[in-house]
């Protein structure tokens, strides 16, 4: 099964975005399932309740600095990071949680399921270039 489709069965099994892209990850990273469960437990929601940025966008963040950060100059990071997100808006057409669920506007963006495969899209396109 692809990556982003486990990550979107982890969703429908009851877990956040957030935890659903930590967990799509799991085998890459040295944390245990519990710890990657609780890492995202807050970004239900995403962030502040709806307020910021979707948990999908959050987890992919926290996934990139788990796989790529070296100690070393956080330069390279940053600029990741700013892809990531810029790839994120462009693939979702938000990034922000409330807008993104048609929370205002009633017109939805993007569902929560393309939210989680995107953003695992994302991430795995970054660790395929390293």
């Amino acid at each position: 099964m692809d990556r982003h489709e486990l990550a979107v069965e982890y969703k429908h099994s009851g877990l956040n975005c957030c935890q659903a892209v930590l967990l799509a990850f799991e085998d890459k990273t040295s944390l245990d399932r519990d710890t990657l469960v609780i890492l995202g437990a807050p970004f239900g929601l995403g962030m502040g309740n709806m307020k910021g940025n979707c948990g999908a966008l959050v987890g992919a963040q926290m996934m990139l600095g788990l796989l790529t950060y070296d100690g070393g100059s956080r330069g390279p990071l940053r600029k990741s990071a700013g892809a990531v997100y810029d790839s994120f808006k462009e693939m979702c057409h938000e990034t922000v949680c409330a807008e993104l669920k048609g929370f205002y506007s009633g017109y939805v963006l993007c569902s929560c399921e393309d939210c989680v495969r995107n953003a695992v899209k994302i991430i795995e396109d970054v660790i395929d270039k390293d």
